[in-house]
């Protein structure tokens, strides 16, 4: 499965970002940032392709969450390829 997820600076600002995903009945969970990315606190949030632009404008709505990227995560035979956007 396929999959985007959101990284930040600081866990705090994962789990507020899941929270307002939350309350704009977006899907997502909090997850262990894969360990290919280096620069983050260690906890990222997981999100379906299909909300991307609704979550990119809740990112752009909300500047003081210490956002750090997106990435696209696609499970291969190999294991996971994890590409920045």
């Amino acid at each position: 499965m396929n999959y985007y997820i959101a990284i930040f600076k600081s866990r705090s600002s994962a789990v507020n970002f899941s929270n307002l995903l939350r309350m704009r009945n977006i899907p997502c969970a909090i997850v262990n940032t894969p360990t290919s990315i280096k620069q983050s606190c260690g906890l990222s949030v997981k999100f379906l392709g299909d909300y991307f632009l609704a979550v990119n404008e809740i990112i752009a709505l909300n500047p003081s969450l210490n956002f750090d990227g997106f990435y696209f995560v696609e499970d291969t035979w190999n294991g996971q390829k994890v590409r920045r956007l």
